[in-house]
């Protein structure tokens, strides 16, 4: 790591979770009502029980960000929120992109984090390296990029030729 390395702050990450709820919770939604149909769909928003839930909801309300996330972890190193938070999820040791092995560890150890009344995402504010515990396990650190980079990328990017 280099000491020009800056650690995404709690606050910012928060933002980027605020986000990221803003977009998958009309998302899954959507993908819900046009699967199971208004009657379906309704029956479920009204239901008691919300774990009482079937392979429908399952797919949807579960697995679907399982694999969203991780894939978006894996091929743009960051989640919507995070992207616009400018904001990058990376290896640890190498600031380099994250394993497979490491966003699978990273997305459950969410759990970990989560427990006892999310100290876990608490511990950011205070960790040297704005690390979570679910970053410390699975080896990974959330870093800010520099307007510097910010701006590499947007130059770069112009210099496109068709």
């Amino acid at each position: 790591m280099t000491t020009a390395t800056r650690y995404a702050s709690f606050l910012r990450r928060l933002m980027a979770t605020v986000i990221d709820m803003l977009i998958l919770m009309p998302v899954t939604s959507l993908i819900l009502y046009l699967w199971l149909g208004q009657e379906k769909f309704m029956a479920l928003m009204l239901k008691e029980n919300p774990f009482d839930i079937g392979p429908e909801e399952f797919v949807v309300n579960y697995a679907l960000p399982i694999v969203l996330t991780i894939f978006l972890w894996l091929k743009f190193a960051g989640t919507p929120g995070k992207l616009l938070a400018s904001c990058k999820v990376v290896d640890a040791e190498t600031l380099g992109p994250l394993t497979l092995s490491q966003a699978i560890i990273r997305y459950f150890a969410y759990i970990i984090s989560s427990l006892p009344l999310g100290l876990g995402f608490l511990w950011i504010i205070w960790d040297k390296n704005k690390q979570g515990f679910h970053d410390k396990l699975s080896k990974t650190c959330v870093i800010q990029e520099s307007d510097e980079d910010l701006l590499k990328n947007d130059n770069s990017n112009n210099n496109f030729v068709a």
